[in-house]
């Protein structure tokens, strides 16, 4: 089993910049890739960030330039970095793993951490 615990959100004016720490515990030697999701009130949950244990990443297009993803492997620790921070970037934001042989992060969970953006 891998634990994980995010931490970072809160709120900020449109404009702003936040950055969110995800630190995995437990069997992390089965993690391969991990990520960040958002859900916003009544919309699907969406994959916004994906950086697999090799150090590869990929963003999603409505964060792209805006956002970044990177990992301290000494700290089993993945960040994710929002600047230039939208009011629709509002959101609840979920730490997510997925194991070995996968490049989605759907296996573990996070308990999810508010980001709100006033305009």
């Amino acid at each position: 089993q891998v634990q994980l615990v995010e931490s970072g959100g809160d709120l900020v004016q449109a404009g702003g910049s936040l950055r969110l720490s995800c630190t995995a515990s437990g069997s992390i030697f089965t993690i391969n890739v991990m990520g960040w999701y958002r859900q916003a009130p009544g919309k699907q949950r969406e994959l916004v960030a994906v950086i697999i244990s090799g150090g590869s990443f990929n963003l999603a297009d409505s964060v792209k330039g805006r956002f970044t993803i990177s990992r301290d492997n000494a700290k089993n620790t993945v960040y994710l970095q929002m600047n230039s921070l939208k009011p629709e970037d509002t959101a609840v934001y979920y730490c997510a793993a997925g194991l070995k042989g996968k490049m989605v992060p759907n296996d573990y969970w996070g308990q999810g951490t508010q980001v709100t953006v006033s305009s």
